[in-house]
């Protein structure tokens, strides 16, 4: 269950936080005023050419009443209350995230929804204490260097229960003749250094163990997005 946030002084929101993401990534989700000024709809909307309620149903879809889910990490918008009331009464959402502030946000959301639990973990190496029928990174891996990238894929797959479903919505390599390509590139290079690696690379090469697993993947916007589902053999 959800508990109130604690208080914290502007210093307490940068303990513990990996130097990438202070380096990258303070103006998104580290310091407390901007990520406060971020954390809305109509951003996710404008951040995804307004594909974000599309991107958002491919993992909601995939969400049943009464399973255990784990979101690896927290996402601007009203998302996670959504995954959380898809779970229902009779589920688990578990949501995880390194940075205090997300975790803050986090709680603020979920605090009236018993079924939701927030825990401030990183991804590559946290540890539920069950299976998952639900793993889902939904825009996550685009953010993290490359080693990051296959800790987080191998343990996502490590906690998917037998009958259970992973989900990775994030980035593609855009089709040539999508123009929003190149408005990306220049993007990256400013803001986001570990996001084309998705250009080149597939989801699965980051798992050790993909040859266990079999992976489907869709695209969409012209090859902007990718929606992976993995399922064990």
């Amino acid at each position: 269950m959800s508990t109130n946030p604690p208080r914290r002084t502007r210093a307490t929101y940068y303990e513990g936080v990996p130097d990438y993401m202070t380096e990258v990534y303070d103006w998104a989700y580290v310091n407390p005023v901007k990520a406060g000024l971020l954390d809305r709809n109509i951003v996710v909307s404008t951040l995804l050419f307004m594909n974000d309620q599309r991107l958002m149903r491919r993992y909601l879809e995939r969400i049943r009443p009464g399973s255990r889910v784990w979101q690896v990490a927290h996402v601007y918008g009203d998302l996670v209350q959504r995954a959380a009331d898809k779970v229902g009464p009779d589920g688990h959402f578990t949501l995880t995230d390194i940075t205090p502030v997300q975790i803050e946000h986090s709680l603020n959301k979920l605090a009236d929804r018993p079924q939701a639990e927030v825990i401030r973990a990183d991804a590559s190496t946290w540890q539920g204490d069950a299976p998952f029928d639900l793993v889902c990174s939904f825009f996550l891996l685009h953010e993290v260097p490359e080693a990051l990238k296959a800790a987080i894929v191998d343990n996502m797959l490590n906690q998917v229960a037998e009958d259970g479903e992973l989900v990775f919505v994030d980035y593609h390599g855009p089709q040539a003749w999508q123009p929003i390509g190149w408005l990306l590139k220049y993007v990256n290079r400013w803001l986001e250094p570990f996001a084309e690696a998705l250009w080149h690379k597939e989801i699965s090469a980051y798992a050790t163990r993909k040859d266990e697993f079999v992976w489907e993947k869709e695209t969409i916007f012209g090859g902007v997005y990718q929606i992976v589902r993995v399922k064990r053999r």
